[in-house]
């Protein structure tokens, strides 16, 4: 019997919601735990993997950002999405104090509280997309719709695509 990893707070919302996901887990021992490498990890296509970016307007709002691994958060579209003159990325410090979670660990699932969540317009051609589970090490795979209804996000155009 191999060992269950253990449930996540994102997990456990997702069960509370009855929302159906699977957990994926990774070794970080190498270090690497940006979205691109954690795709190679888990087998997916990094399309499928999305990383989720904390960011602050100029009104000292914040919002989560969530964009393909392999994307830029643009700024000006981010901004433009929450309706803020100008967004920029909270520093790595200020993260846990404001999620509850580290970087590389950030689950747009289960903050301190439920800052306004935007998707990348993307995910709404996947069936399914990947996030943290809120640890390093842990995924989640649920539908986009399923995490925008627990997000009460929205999807918006936030990369430039090349």
């Amino acid at each position: 019997m191999s060992k269950k990893a253990a449930k996540t707070n994102a997990a456990r919302i997702l069960d509370r919601e009855k929302i159906p996901y699977e957990q994926l887990q990774y070794s970080s021992d190498d270090g690497k735990t940006d979205g691109i490498s954690v795709a190679a990890k888990i087998g997916f296509p990094v399309e499928a993997v999305y990383k989720t970016l904390v960011a602050a307007g100029s009104s000292k709002s914040h919002y989560v950002f969530l964009v393909p691994a392999a994307a830029e958060l643009d700024l000006k579209l981010a901004a433009k999405a929450c309706g803020e003159k100008k967004i920029e990325m909270v520093p790595v410090k200020e993260i846990l104090p404001l999620t509850g979670y580290v970087r590389g660990g950030c689950s747009p699932l289960g903050m301190k509280k439920l800052l306004p969540t935007f998707v990348a317009s993307e995910a709404a051609v996947r069936d399914e997309i990947i996030v943290s589970a809120g640890k390093i090490g842990a995924q989640l795979k649920l539908s986009p719709q399923d995490l925008l209804r627990v997000t009460e996000g929205q999807l918006a155009e936030l990369t430039v695509q090349h």
